[in-house]
């Protein structure tokens, strides 16, 4: 079976294509492709602040590309080492229909054929933990951005377009 390794970057993507001679098929995700719709809240309070996701404006390619890939590919996630990439790694892995109680998981520190080959020799499982972290703070940004931001506006008079109140804004305030 083929493999398809998804990165965040298409720069990575062109350079780690590089290494492969055996129809390995390395692409992006161009960063975020799923994201809490602007356009409203998205978190039902009602159901265990249950998220409702949406594609990203502008990632209908990506993804149309990524569903087709997963199609007869063995999927390696290769986002990022962090929680923002382990999350990209999630929303990729479940617009490709993968099944995350198999191991699918590759990280590695440098691009370099060995680093590479070394993270496809120890494929684990996408840490959940850190997708759940992401995704709590991701929550907690739209609770508290979408209930403080218009107070922020009616009783705050400042030249900065877009004045919100998020979770790293609200921090700065109080210390």
């Amino acid at each position: 079976m083929k493999t398809v390794i998804v990165v965040e970057s298409p720069a990575k993507a062109r350079k780690i294509s590089g290494f492969f001679k055996d129809g390995t098929i390395v692409t992006s995700s161009f960063g975020h492709i799923i994201d809490l719709p602007k356009e409203q809240i998205s978190i039902d309070i009602k159901n265990n602040y249950e998220p409702t996701y949406g594609p990203i404006e502008g990632k209908g390619k990506t993804i149309r590309d990524l569903r087709n890939y997963s199609k007869g590919y063995r999927v390696l996630l290769a986002a990022d080492d962090d929680r923002e990439g382990d999350a990209i790694a999630w929303h990729c892995g479940k617009t490709m229909n993968v099944d995350f109680k198999e191991k699918n998981r590759i990280i590695f520190h440098e691009i370099s054929k060995k680093a590479i080959q070394e993270s496809i020799e120890n494929v684990h499982h996408l840490d959940m933990n850190s997708v759940n972290a992401q995704q709590g703070r991701r929550i907690l940004d739209r609770l508290v951005g979408y209930s403080l931001s218009p107070l922020l506006w009616t009783h705050i008079e400042t030249d900065k377009k877009g004045l919100s109140a998020g979770r790293v804004q609200l921090s700065q305030l109080i210390v």
